[in-house]
């Protein structure tokens, strides 16, 4: 690796199997960070093996996957995991503060809290916008709300990077613009790098750096610009994909047709 492998993520030669399967190879690529990067390809393509991958939960096949230089299980605090579902049995019961001090403690219990956690607590909360909310429940909170809490858990270990798996997926177009701009504050603010899983590209395009596809087995990488294009999308969900640019510089997608 380069000098400059400290401030990436990178992947060479990869091949990513769950039992006798292969998911997919050929995972040779280098991600910046901080950066926004999507992490795109249709049910089952192995969108969440890569996260697994990176956060030392699986084992590459063949070939090596680095997080800032270091092996993924070496570098795990380096990362900030949030999943699909991020209730746990009685969470719905906590307050915003108690949830977010769990990303810290976790299952550990404390007469009084270690030094500085309430002030990493406090600011981690502020980070994600829900200052005022800290003796809220968590049952209380909207859909949108939830998912800030559940950020501001993985900022705990204070993360170069956070990866997130699906997070638009159950929020409504409100709270997926909300959403994408906190990704954005988080890197622009506090210099936090953000790999997200997602289905529809529209709500972070705006602040995408490139995206990571999985298409016909292998897993590519590359920047926002040669990813979105109209053939690749096409065949990557297998529908009719168009690609709108904007005079203003916008980018959108939307399927105009049917699935064969």
């Amino acid at each position: 690796m380069t000098s400059s492998a400290a401030a990436t993520i990178a992947l060479t030669d990869v091949a990513a199997r769950r039992g006798n399967t292969t998911i997919w190879d050929q995972g040779s690529f280098d991600i910046p960070q901080p950066s926004i990067t999507a992490v795109i390809g249709p049910n089952g393509s192995g969108k969440s093996t890569l996260l697994h991958l990176l956060l030392g939960l699986l084992e590459p096949y063949s070939g090596t996957v680095e997080v800032f230089g270091s092996e993924p299980r070496e570098a795990s605090e380096q990362l900030g995991f949030v999943p699909q579902s991020y209730h746990v049995p009685g969470s719905d019961y906590l307050t915003v503060l108690e949830y977010v001090r769990l990303g810290k403690i976790g299952n550990q219990f404390f007469w009084r809290s270690p030094k500085g956690m309430d002030q990493q607590v406090a600011d981690a909360i502020e980070a994600v916008g829900l200052a005022g909310y800290e003796r809220r429940r968590l049952r209380h909170l909207s859909g949108g709300e939830q998912q800030r809490a559940a950020i501001a858990q993985s900022l705990m270990n204070q993360p170069k990077t956070l990866l997130m798996d699906e997070p638009f997926a159950s929020l409504d177009v409100r709270h997926q613009q909300r959403l994408a701009e906190l990704i954005h504050g988080l890197r622009m603010d506090h210099s936090i790098g953000s790999l997200v899983v997602v289905h529809d590209l529209n709500p972070i395009l705006p602040y995408l750096d490139g995206v990571i596809y999985l298409l016909d087995g292998h897993a590519h990488y590359a920047p926002t610009s040669e990813a979105v294009d109209e053939d690749l999308l096409t065949h990557l969900y297998g529908c009719p994909v168009q690609v709108t640019r904007t005079a203003q510089g916008d980018i959108f997608t939307r399927v105009t047709g049917h699935a064969p």
